[in-house]
């Protein structure tokens, strides 16, 4: 049983502000509009972790929402996705463009994996079920999410609402309010929560914002938990607005969302890996210069960085 609150009404779950996406069976208007083709692939040349010195954190981008943080010798891994599609078949569904920034072979020992939400893109079982076999991790996730994990062999799962800190972590970790929704198939829509991850890394804090469209939530993060080092923001899989806008922001949304967090940096992610909406791979980055120029926010302050490519947090 769910708890009724402003996000449950004790079956499932929901948006607070009732932003709460197209229904089901608007998905057929959404395929047949136009798509701009992707190519079938980018090449890229995957790259091996660094090893982190005392005191440092390190962020690697491995693709699409996948992160790896590293944070003395805590390794974290959020949300990922090792699989050729995101989908619940291997023959069908969003390919990846793009290889994973980190083979999975060179990841270094995975203490806790960070899990937003059930979506295909950003829950692959196999992948999960994997780094519960060689690493025996720890997982983290919103409430509803135990189940599925727990059907697939992986049992070290702890599940917290919004705004609650996780008791059995390596470090803390809060989950914070997300403006989306869930599904794995047609029958299950938000029976499972959404949300994004705010890790207390050393004496530096770091936000996923998970899959989210653009709400309130952010200006409430930074209240409750600011100040913000480091976030990680979606800006990708935004269009057509009309189906689109209530759970995944567009590039201006994402910059305003930086700005409503006070965030010292923020980099991109959601972008450029698989086709999930009409917009062309590169449109996310062009749309983030220029909604960056429009609002005369330093890019330095907003970037992308490339697939396998690692970031001190406080170094640039």
């Amino acid at each position: 049983m769910i708890p009724p609150t402003d996000h449950s009404d004790g079956r499932r779950f929901f948006n607070p502000n009732g932003a709460n996406g197209q229904p089901v069976w608007m998905v057929p208007r959404l395929l047949l509009a136009p798509w701009t083709r992707w190519p079938s692939e980018v090449t890229i040349e995957p790259r091996r972790p660094p090893n982190p010195g005392p005191g440092e954190v390190v962020v690697t981008f491995v693709g699409h929402a996948t992160f790896l943080v590293q944070v003395a010798a805590t390794n974290l891994l959020i949300d990922p996705v090792y699989a050729q599609r995101a989908s619940p078949v291997t023959f069908a569904g969003p390919r990846r463009a793009r290889a994973p920034g980190v083979r999975f072979d060179d990841l270094p020992t995975i203490s806790l994996v960070l899990l937003s939400h059930n979506h295909y893109d950003h829950c692959d079982l196999g992948t999960l079920q994997l780094l519960d076999q060689r690493f025996h991790s720890r997982f983290v996730t919103p409430l509803g999410n135990g189940r599925l994990l727990r059907s697939a062999g992986i049992r070290q799962v702890e599940e917290i609402d919004w705004w609650e800190t996780a008791s059995a972590a390596p470090l803390p970790i809060t989950v914070t309010p997300a403006q989306h929704f869930s599904a794995r198939g047609p029958f299950d829509r938000n029976r499972a929560l959404w949300g994004g991850f705010l890790i207390e890394a050393g004496r530096h804090r770091l936000l996923h914002a998970g899959d989210s469209g653009y709400g309130p939530h952010f200006r409430e993060i930074a209240a409750r938990l600011g100040p913000i080092d480091l976030a990680l923001l979606p800006i990708g899989a935004y269009e057509p607005r009309w189906f689109m806008k209530d759970i995944h922001m567009n590039p201006a949304e994402a910059v305003q969302a930086h700005l409503d967090l006070a965030a010292g940096q923020s980099i991109a992610m959601h972008f450029g890996t698989f086709q999930l909406t009409p917009e062309g791979i590169d449109e996310p980055v062009r749309e983030l210069a220029n909604a960056l120029r429009d609002r005369g926010v330093p890019a330095e302050r907003f970037r992308t960085i490339d697939v396998g490519e690692s970031l001190g947090v406080g170094r640039g």
